[in-house]
């Protein structure tokens, strides 16, 4: 039976229904997975996505002729049967389930699988192919659970103001940054007080905008015209700002910092070290190794094509384990200012080199 999903210069294509899902080229007719730069872009003639994902993609992409369909919900183009379900990676994210000719395939777009509270959970879905991301494909990426994050990035937030200086945690503004408002909120508790005033850049407004309107719970946030220059607040604030803000003349303000970043990449200690950050918080919107394998496995396919991220790894090793896996050569993952990419584009390099024989053996490779 032909493939119900081909790799073409313009993107991932579905031959039967001609739709393209995250096209990288301008197209007729786009399915989108989720809002980041480099799955969703300008140029296409239609857009459909997830409902929950309608906000954040017209805040990025505004104009944009736009489609919602309701997860779990189906619709049926030129005898192609498509449903949305929940990825879990960001609001709105979305896996696309295709049933034609007796065949179903799951593009899966990027995905994690631990509920964090700003999106709705990751859904596997049966299926006799699986198209997976491979981000963090290697056995060195495991991560801390959710409240183990939030507690950890809430105590280095208290012991800084404690001593009287800011806290500056850089992180992506679409995803990440509305994560850590929501689980720092969460850690709080009702009743609890936060050690400051939480100060957000501008890049983030509209975004964290788009999650409170799609009821996403966010702590009160100020920006630095809502307080004095030389406010005593500034100095037990955490500010939350996108990697761009670093060592710019914005950060002036807050006088003495720490900082730190969030980012999965923070797991490995070269990329802390170019960062030139006191703290790394291994936080990722994608699923770890364990996390990979066990989506994969909850599907049931035998057949997984792997897209970007650590591919070569990942399809060797799904091969070895009796899977049917092969690569599609996409261009998904190259904005890293905006998904969780590495700096300078070494993350992959690095985390090899950190690998070594040994702690792939005790991790299970």
């Amino acid at each position: 039976m032909a493939d119900l999903i081909v790799a073409r210069p313009e993107g991932l294509y579905c031959p039967p229904g001609d739709f393209y899902i995250d096209p990288w080229r301008p197209v007729a007719r786009a399915v989108i997975t989720h809002a980041h730069s480099d799955h969703a872009r300008f140029g296409h003639g239609s857009y459909l996505c997830a409902a929950p994902g309608r906000g954040v993609l017209l805040a990025r992409l505004p104009g944009i002729a736009l489609e919602t369909l309701p997860y779990g919900a189906a619709i049926t183009h030129h005898g192609v049967r498509l449903s949305l379900h929940p990825a879990g990676h960001v609001l709105g994210s979305a896996q696309v389930r295709l049933e034609h000719g007796g065949q179903v395939w799951v593009a899966s777009g990027d995905y994690k699988v631990e509920a964090d509270g700003t999106c709705d959970p990751f859904e596997p879905v049966r299926c006799d192919t699986f198209i997976t991301e491979s981000t963090f494909g290697l056995p060195i990426y495991r991560w801390p659970t959710q409240a183990a994050l939030m507690a950890e990035i809430f105590g280095w937030w208290q012991a800084n103001a404690a001593a009287g200086r800011a806290s500056v945690l850089y992180c992506y503004a679409f995803g990440k940054a509305q994560r850590i408002l929501h689980g720092l909120m969460r850690h709080a508790g009702a009743d609890a007080a936060l050690p400051g005033p939480i100060v957000v850049h501008g890049a983030m407004t509209a975004l964290n905008s788009a999650y409170a309107e799609a009821g996403v719970a966010l702590p009160p946030t100020l920006t630095t015209a809502d307080l004095p220059a030389r406010s005593p607040a500034l100095r037990r604030a955490l500010v939350v700002a996108p990697p761009s803000a670093q060592r710019s003349t914005w950060l002036r303000r807050f006088g003495e910092s720490a900082d730190a970043f969030a980012s999965g990449w923070m797991q490995l200690r070269g990329t802390r070290r170019r960062r030139g950050v006191d703290r790394g918080f291994a936080l990722s919107d994608h699923a770890d190794w364990p996390g990979l394998l066990s989506a994969i496995t909850a599907t049931g396919a035998p057949r997984i094509i792997v897209t970007h991220g650590n591919v070569p790894v990942m399809v060797r090793y799904l091969c070895e384990q009796g899977w049917q896996a092969q690569a599609f050569q996409t261009e998904y993952g190259d904005d890293a200012g905006d998904d969780d990419e590495p700096a300078q584009g070494q993350g992959q390099a690095q985390a090899q080199a950190e690998t070594t024989p040994e702690s792939s053996e005790e991790q299970g490779a």
